[in-house]
């Protein structure tokens, strides 16, 4: 981020460098995170990245996209304000599910996904050098600090279990908090948000990097898992890749768009697919209470253990030159 002159540091983020892993029947350990992290809002880093962007002369629609199609060698765009662009290439940014997936005919869409995400701010006490991870029937949540002292607390929870109760409330209290340490927290926490966000029908099945001639990134071109580490430093290691890519087409030094696409698929699933299917794993695990208290038991007394599973699922340093 600094190479691309991303003053990360004037959004006044926190800086973690541990790890805490909880399981329901009150297994607990801690990790420290070699290449450590900062905390921050997708909110706040977004607008930052948005206002650089307007700051460099590039002009932002404020559209929904309904339909891409490709013919001829060129993109067509439409929007919901009935807007058309052309354009020689067209990156899919849009997330982890959209209409654009459906339009797109991709496959994964058509497939029933188990998973609901959960995530609101809190205001509270915990430490800005953590990032919590604590294991309740059914799913497991996230807790770690960003910008001005607010608590993020995310979590995965399997719909079957979700479904049983009322409302998230409800859930919360009959679920989440049979984890003692998660209690403590939720308990502890005021919530910043008017409700807590919901993300349904999350799937963290394959996708494909790219889909009808587009290049898609992050939760677009696959589901970034909680356990894969930090996800939107992934998202900006995707960008990096599709935009030197990219570059090399458009300078010819990629003859060709089959060319392009061939090259983007193979590198997106060097740098990616490891991590994604180990997070996989992990999240299968984590879901059974039995083997996620074995785990514990054994990275307890391994500690090794732990720090090849974040080596796997974390990467390596990503400089600019990279």
């Amino acid at each position: 981020l600094n190479w691309l002159g991303v003053d990360v540091e004037s959004l006044r983020p926190t800086h973690i460098n541990k790890l805490h892993l909880t399981t329901q029947s009150g297994k607990s350990t801690y990790a420290n995170l070699p290449l450590g992290g900062f905390g921050i809002s997708r909110y706040t880093l977004d607008n930052y990245l948005y206002q650089l962007l307007l700051n460099s002369g590039v002009t932002v629609f404020q559209e929904s996209v309904t339909d891409v199609q490709f013919d001829e060698d060129l993109f067509t765009v439409k929007t919901t304000n009935n807007m058309t662009f052309t354009a020689k290439q067209v990156i899919g940014a849009y997330g982890k599910r959209s209409a654009l997936d459906i339009k797109l005919d991709r496959p994964f869409i058509k497939k029933k996904a188990p998973f609901l995400g959960v995530k609101a701010h809190y205001k509270g006490g915990f430490p800005d050098d953590i990032v919590a991870l604590h294991n309740f029937k059914g799913g497991y949540c996230g807790v770690s600090k960003v910008e001005d002292d607010k608590i993020n607390i995310c979590y995965l929870a399997d719909y079957e279990t979700f479904k049983e109760y009322k409302n998230i409330e409800s859930y919360q209290q009959n679920v989440l908090m049979k984890n003692k340490v998660l209690k403590d927290i939720l308990q502890r926490s005021e919530l910043l948000f008017e409700a807590p966000i919901t993300i349904s029908q999350l799937s963290f099945g394959a996708k494909q990097a790219v889909t009808n001639h587009v290049l898609m990134v992050g939760d677009a071109a696959g589901l970034i898992h909680p356990l894969c580490g930090n996800g939107m430093a992934m998202a900006f290691h995707g960008a990096k890749i599709v935009s030197e890519t990219l570059i090399a087409y458009l300078n010819r030094d990629i003859k060709s768009r089959a060319e392009l696409e061939k090259k983007y698929t193979k590198i997106w699933n060097k740098t990616f697919n490891s991590r994604l299917k180990t997070g996989s794993i992990l999240s299968s695990l984590l879901q059974r209470e039995i083997l996620t208290d074995f785990l514990i038991n054994v990275i307890t007394k391994m500690p090794w253990l732990l720090k090849q599973i974040i080596k796997r699922t974390h990467g390596k340093p990503l400089l600019g030159n990279d």
